[in-house]
């Protein structure tokens, strides 16, 4: 699965043969076309890309390999061009791209980023690597602008109720989807994507992407938890024991699973009854989390449990926050829009958002694909052999919203507003479409920090 010359569609080895003999070079786009899910879109994961794909030299063996599964395959192979790559350029694909700042949140229909070939004799490598690079694009930036419409709809909640709006925010959404995803890869792209907007997750792959791709030390935080099986070894009988041996064995915050049999009787009898003054003395924070029941009524009811059992105060905002030592998470069933509906409940019952954190699984990071958010890679522009740029595009009758942009592109600021233009007439230093990697070298580095900064600066 390394091997960037097969990660590609199977008909593009064939694309050699087809474009006009007169073409030494071509540039090629990527966007994210108007949508029905997201007006902008939060970039990320170019870099991850380039480091995983284009920073790894193709080798002979590479070639060998690719040559002898395309002739049982059926497909054309171009041995000379790729021989070209390895002997004149040290395996390292001969193209440039410029693209946005990672992190930046832009417009839907904006070009994210831009590729051109540098070497006249391989002018069809940058649409050869299409299927790669968009399946590098397409996923994480997806993930990150869902996060993203999360944070914004808990924001809100947050605004409207806390007093601390901005010191609940970061932990309120939490990633459980490591194991709901395809591959470990996308674990690791995904809940990378996720910590863009918040700190909190258990998809550990995500920590090491980040840590690989973007230098970030420690992206992501959690806490002790208990799972289903770790509470029902201890049976029935012993639920109780099961509860009191959590809140003996952590100090700090811990979360525990409590439907295992009965949620309101573990809310009333335990940890409102036997259990309650061992949870008033600890230096910490026991977090329940219902696993089941409507993703809407029933954490409203266990914080109405948890409230009657242990009270709390109205903050500034008229609100009412639980006691500090507890706290519900709610990860089961969360979506954008039960998220929304739970909190519109939350505020109508007269409760903070602060009471309450959020988790998602699947539906974080997996339940997405390349037409969420329409991504699309088209060629602009075909360089022929007295350098001349000629603009294509596709234009289709049948489906207007699926035409593409013609000649090279530029991203500009106008009247604030980021927008497309014809690169010809922009100058590089307003072109914000920059140069990140060229034959073989990575010009610009993104820190996981600077790319947090860019997602939390909203739409340009």
């Amino acid at each position: 699965m390394t091997n960037l010359i097969l990660a590609t569609d199977s008909y593009k080895h064939s694309h050699f043969r087809q474009y006009p003999p007169e073409t030494r070079a071509i540039s090629a786009y990527v966007e994210a076309r108007v949508n029905d899910f997201a007006d902008a879109v939060v970039f990320f994961g170019l870099q991850a890309f380039i480091i995983d794909y284009l920073a790894r030299p193709i080798t002979a063996a590479d070639i060998d390999e690719a040559e002898a599964i395309c002739a049982a395959h059926g497909e054309p192979f171009n041995r000379a061009g790729w021989e070209i790559v390895l002997n004149d350029h040290a395996g390292f694909l001969p193209i440039e791209i410029r693209a946005l700042p990672e992190g930046m949140v832009v417009p839907a229909g904006v070009p994210l980023l831009q590729v051109e070939t540098t070497d006249p004799r391989l002018p069809w490598l940058a649409t050869f690597i299409e299927t790669a690079l968009l399946r590098g694009i397409w996923y994480p930036t997806t993930v990150a602008t869902l996060s993203r419409q999360c944070r914004q709809i808990i924001a809100a909640g947050l605004e409207r109720t806390s007093d601390d709006p901005a010191g609940q925010l970061p932990f309120k959404l939490h990633d459980f989807g490591a194991r709901g995803v395809s591959s470990a890869q996308s674990a690791g792209l995904g809940g990378m994507a996720h910590l863009v907007n918040f700190m909190g997750t258990d998809t550990m792959e995500a920590l090491l992407a980040a840590r690989r791709y973007y230098d970030a030390d420690m992206a992501g935080f959690s806490i002790p938890a208990a799972e289903h099986s770790t509470i029902t070894s201890w049976g029935p009988a012993r639920e109780q024991a099961a509860y009191a041996n959590m809140l003996d064995a952590f100090d700090g915050v811990v979360a525990v699973v409590s439907d295992s049999y009965d949620l309101d009787a573990a809310l009333g009898g335990i940890w409102g009854g036997t259990l309650r003054d061992r949870v008033l003395a600890r230096d910490g924070t026991l977090v329940v989390r219902p696993d089941s029941g409507d993703p809407v009524d029933t954490p409203l009811r266990v914080i109405e449990g948890l409230w009657d059992a242990f009270g709390g105060t109205v903050n500034g905002k008229g609100y009412r926050v639980l006691d500090s030592h507890v706290r519900v998470i709610q990860g089961d069933g969360m979506t954008r829009d039960s998220i929304a509906r739970l909190i519109d409940r939350l505020i109508g019952a007269g409760y903070a958002v602060d009471n309450i954190a959020f988790g998602m699984g699947g539906g974080l990071l997996q339940q997405v694909n390349r037409d969420t958010l329409r991504f699309a890679m088209k060629a602009n522009a075909m360089r022929d052999a007295d350098g001349v740029w000629h603009d294509i595009a596709k234009t289709p009758a049948t489906d207007p919203t699926k035409a593409s942009k013609a000649g090279r592109q530029a991203v500009v600021l106008r009247d604030g507003q980021m927008r497309a233009a014809a690169m010809d007439g922009v100058a590089d230093a307003d072109n914000l479409l920059v140069p990140v990697w060229r034959n073989g070298t990575l010009l610009v580095r993104h820190s996981f920090d600077a790319v947090r900064a860019r997602a939390a600066g909203g739409v340009v």
